[in-house]
Order: structure tokens, then sequence, then C-alpha cells
């Protein structure tokens, strides 16, 4: 009979914990995505790297996503939400779930190269000052033009793709820092998401990666753009249309009023106004639009319904901050630069 001490059985525990913990953990909330999801996770299934963790947050699905999991990917993960949660929502219960450090999003309608999430830890190690790495993104059926080459944010207050619509002949081939990281392919360590939180899910979707990327430049975290971490995107295959400009809209101005540092809107107030303005005016002129219209309603809506709980927000988002206003220049895009 072999006897234990509870302190070696403990010892024991622990080995076994950390010796079947995965090293990364990889997100994909899916909605209705069926069409999609082979396409991702069976390049998922081929990663070079060992120890990944693959969890699948389903939102409620209603086209078979669900069966097919189970039929095709028992070794997965799969958390059913029984709502839609949006992207923020999904994905932050994946990641209070996931058990892996880092934590990577990844859209369903993506396919990733086989060394992709080895080039993303590899990244992290060799920049430890880095919180969030981005993917090199190109189009699925164009494989040769950018969807991002990591993510900027302009003094404006408009976000965009680094090198969107652009062919691919090695002019982001540079391990850079970039401002954020795209959520279709975002890494993120477990201490940045401990300190400065996840995904605020009342963006529910579109520029919650945004965002995140906002509290985590204040608070001191770098974001690096992997450009050997590939990633193949059907851009807009599970989304789109006028739902996307509500809500393309609305929190781009839930940004603004949330993160953007008050020193800055005393710099750069004129851009930052003359640039809703220009794009109130743009769907004012296409009115007869529906995205049009979607966009219109979106920025009310973040005016006379988000105004004062993202001004709430603020507070505590603004006291994080750690960084300079020279610091934050150097990040942000000029507008010129991306015109």
């Amino acid at each position: 009979m072999l006897l234990y001490s509870l302190s070696q059985l403990n010892s024991r525990s622990i080995a076994l914990e950390m010796s079947i913990r995965p090293s990364v953990s990889v997100i994909v909330p899916n909605w209705n995505g069926v069409e999609h999801l082979p396409t991702c996770l069976d390049s998922l299934r081929h990663q070079t790297l060992v120890g990944v963790e693959v969890i699948v947050v389903d939102n409620g699905s209603t086209d078979g996503s669900l069966p097919l999991l189970e039929r095709r990917y028992g070794e997965l993960r799969i958390l059913a939400l029984d709502e839609n949660r949006g992207f923020a929502g999904a994905c932050n219960a994946g990641m209070r779930a996931a058990r892996g450090d880092p934590v990577v999003l990844l859209n369903n309608d993506t396919e990733v190269a086989e060394d992709w999430l080895a080039e993303v830890v590899a990244a992290f190690e060799r920049h430890p000052e880095a919180g969030m790495v981005a993917s090199k993104m190109l189009l699925f059926d164009r494989r040769d033009v950018f969807h991002t080459a990591g993510d900027f944010y302009r003094l404006d207050g408009v976000p965009g793709n680094r090198g969107v619509w652009e062919k691919d002949r090695g002019q982001y081939d540079e391990e850079t820092y970039v401002f954020g990281a795209c959520g279709g392919s975002a890494a993120y360590r477990r201490a940045l998401l401990d300190d400065v939180g996840m995904l605020d899910e009342a963006f529910f979707y579109s520029c919650e990666d945004v965002d995140l990327a906002w509290r985590a430049q204040l608070a001191g975290w770098r974001c690096v753009y992997a450009p050997r971490a590939v990633v193949y995107h059907k851009l807009s295959a599970t989304g789109g249309g006028s739902t996307a400009s509500f809500y393309d809209g609305r929190n781009a101005i839930y940004v603004l009023i949330k993160d953007y540092p008050g020193d800055l809107w005393r710099r750069h107030w004129r851009l930052v106004l003359g640039r809703q303005l220009t794009i109130t005016a743009e769907a004012l002129r296409a009115w007869r639009g529906r995205a049009a219209r979607a966009r219109l309603r979106g920025q009310l809506a973040a005016l006379l319904t988000g105004l004062a709980p993202m001004l709430h927000k603020r507070r505590r988002v603004q006291k994080s901050r750690v960084v300079d206003r020279g610091y934050l220049e150097g990040v942000l895009t000029d507008v010129d630069e991306s015109l």
C-alpha cells in the first residue's frame, strides 16, 4: 500500500495540474457560423505549438453549429451560451474559462498558418513589455492583400487597420510597436487582462478591441505587431451591413468619451469634433441607404444613452494612466499620415 502525506498529495496535484495546463488558450466566438467553423478549427488542429487549448464560445446559434462541434470537434472545449452576448460577451466568457497564458481571440471566419501561435508566443517572449500581440491578417480569398498589419488610432479619434487593402509587397515585414491588435486575432497576456480588465461588454460588437487597446496603452502596456504570425480572414463574413454601421457609429463615440484623455482633447478637439461632424454629414447625404441611417442612429444612441455610463467608466480608466502626452502622441497616428 502506498501512503502519502497531505503535503505530498498537494505537491503531486500541483505538478499534475502544471503538466496538463495549456500554454496558450484560443477563444473562438461563434454565432451562426457553421459554414466557417471547419476551416478555422481544422487549421488550429495543425498548429506546431503544443499545449494549445481551444475554446469555442457559441452565442446561441440556431444553424447547427453546436451539433457540428459535438460531432467533429469533441476534443475542443465548447461553451454554449443561451443567448447572443455579442463578440465582447462571448470572448469574455471564453477568457474567464481559459487556463492558458496568453489568451488569443480568433474570428470563426479565419484560417491560420501552422506556425501562427508559435510566432505569437515568440513575439511575447521577445517583448516582455508587451501586453498585446497583433497578427498579420490577410484576406482569405486574396492572400496577398492586407486586412491589417496591426491597428492604428488617429489623433482625430478614428481607428483603423494598418495597411488595409494594400498588396503585400513586404512593406509590413518588420516587427514593430502598433497601437492595438484587431480583435479578430488579438493576443493578450493574462497580466494585462488582470491589470486593465477584459472587453467592455457594453460595446457588444465593434471597437471593443480599440477600447481595450486604449486602456492598455494608458496603463503602460505595449502592443507588438508580429509579421510572421499569419491569419487569413473572410472579411465581414459573419457581420457587416446596417448592424455593423450602428455599432461602428455608436462605439467610436463611446471610445472618445471613455478613453480619449483630457489633455489630448484640449489639444486636438477641433480635429476630433470635425471628424465626427464629417461622418454625420456624409451619412446625412447618403440618407436613403440603410447603413447610413444606422450610423446616424448609432451616433445618437451614444450621446443619448451612452454618455453617462461611459463618463462613469472614464474616471476609472483615466485614473489608471501612467504615460504622458508625448508617449501617447507618439503611438497615435497623425491625420495626414493615414489619409
